[in-house]
């Protein structure tokens, strides 16, 4: 994992093959295991999306060459579509609500990328509104619109389910991951649930999210702090397919800064705050299969961490949960 032993000819080479580490705070017999993106280039597990949606939008003719990629995001899928489009020959514009991280949006902006904010208050669907304008207005244009196209999920269904099995053998009990877009979740589900049609998946939403209402699980809606997973529009997330996911778990801000600190503290991962919670969730999961409750093929959960503390440091992500939440 994350060897090279050869040079490589563009950055876009290094995306994938990242390690999977386990997770020392779980019940005994039951391990886990994250995949940890930050390793990625653009250090965040959508560079993936960013090369393999781009390359193939460019083989279908989508997007013709020295177009332009239109995005609305949260950050991290619109540095990994920088990246990708900087090397494939594409231009890029990335619509942003305006809280989200200040360092994400000057990474875009370094990586040759425009970057347009929108009101909070408009959330992700006015991000996605204002691209579609955008695209409509200008030549050779495209929205490859992360939160509806199938390639998000293949993505993951391509590279990392398979990097996961790899691994661990096809030793795989469970897989538990955040969901913003889904398209990491249900890839990885469907790769997963292909090996072995009792693979237990698990869907992690901040609380105050509304996708466990797409299992008919009560949900009342709040705002919450975790960034990048969760969603106030089930309408908007297209991606997420309920018959491939077992449970959705909800996860409380204040659990998700408490994990994201004892990850750091105590086993050297420095994490944001939605792989706190995709922490907090899979060792909910791990401790359900010890306990017998959950049956899985294998005693093994495998959750994703997708993105590093260092984009949260200027909205404080290590001071007291107070401070960070307020």
């Amino acid at each position: 994992m994350t060897t090279h032993e050869r040079p490589l000819d563009s950055v876009l080479e290094t995306i994938g093959q990242t390690p999977l580490v386990r997770i020392r705070d779980g019940p005994q017999g039951v391990r886990i295991y994250a995949k940890l993106e930050s390793f990625n280039p653009g250090a965040s597990v959508k560079d993936r999306i960013g090369r393999y949606m781009l390359e193939r939008m460019l083989e279908r003719g989508d997007v013709p060459a020295g177009g332009t990629v239109i995005e609305p995001t949260a950050g991290n899928t619109g540095i990994g579509f920088a990246t990708a489009a900087q090397q494939l020959g594409l231009d890029a514009i990335f619509v942003v609500p305006e809280r989200f991280s200040v360092e994400k949006q000057q990474l875009m902006d370094a990586l040759g990328a425009e970057v347009i904010n929108t009101p909070t208050a408009d959330g992700m669907g006015g991000a996605i509104d204002r691209a579609h304008e955008l695209a409509d207005e200008l030549d050779d244009a495209v929205v490859p619109q992360q939160f509806a196209n199938p390639l998000n999920t293949e993505a993951h269904y391509a590279t990392t389910g398979p990097e996961i099995y790899e691994a661990l053998d096809g030793n795989v009990g469970a897989v538990v991951a955040g969901c913003g877009t889904a398209g990491t979740l249900m890839g990885i589900a469907r790769y997963a649930l292909e090996q072995d049609s009792d693979t237990y998946v698990g869907a992690v939403e901040p609380e105050g999210s509304l996708y466990g209402e797409l299992l008919d699980e009560d949900r009342e809606e709040g705002e919450y702090k975790i960034e990048g997973i969760g969603t106030h529009n089930v309408e908007t997330n297209e991606l997420f397919n309920p018959e491939l996911v077992d449970a959705v778990y909800p996860i409380p801000d204040q659990d998700a800064h408490g994990e994201l600190e004892r990850l750091a503290r105590e086993e050297g991962h420095l994490v944001g705050s939605s792989a706190g919670a995709a922490g907090v969730a899979a060792k909910q999961v791990a401790r359900e299969i010890a306990s017998g409750e959950i049956e899985t093929p294998h005693d093994t959960v495998v959750t994703v961490f997708p993105d590093s503390s260092e984009r949260y440091l200027s909205k404080g992500i290590y001071r007291s949960f107070e401070e960070w939440s307020s």
